[in-house]
């Protein structure tokens, strides 16, 4: 069984959250998406989620987009999440770009045999709301 993990905010489930998600279930047999906790978000983007992480998960839930989801871990690059499940895939967004950049260090630094995949945009030219200029 190929395990996929992703992470995000997923505050305010959308349809480019949509595409992300099916786009890296279609990527192995298990999809585990990691929740960024609060307090990450608050350190990451200067600002509270919208949403609880309860409230996130219980959306993600509902859509069922996804096998199995998990709270993310309460400390930037600690990556215990990956370290608990041990994917064999992590997908990141097309606009996750630091995201993409630590995990590439982190898992040649620690030789893992995870591959790491870009998913696509949604809409071509329709950049999501948090990369706008």
């Amino acid at each position: 069984m190929k395990k996929v993990l992703c992470f995000g905010v997923f505050d305010g489930l959308h349809d480019g959250h949509r595409s992300f998600l099916r786009q890296a279930k279609a990527c192995g047999d298990h999809l585990i998406v990691a929740v960024a906790q609060d307090a990450v978000i608050e350190r990451l983007k200067n600002r509270k989620p919208h949403f609880t992480l309860a409230a996130r998960i219980l959306a993600l839930q509902n859509a069922r987009v996804a096998d199995e989801i998990v709270p993310g871990d309460l400390t930037i690059s600690d990556w215990e999440v990956i370290k608990k499940y041990s994917p064999d895939i992590i997908t990141v967004g097309y606009d996750q770009h630091y995201l993409r950049l630590e995990l590439e260090t982190y898992i040649k630094k620690n030789m893992l045999p995870i591959e790491l995949r870009v998913m696509e945009q949604f809409q071509k030219g329709h950049p999501h709301s948090s990369n706008r200029a």
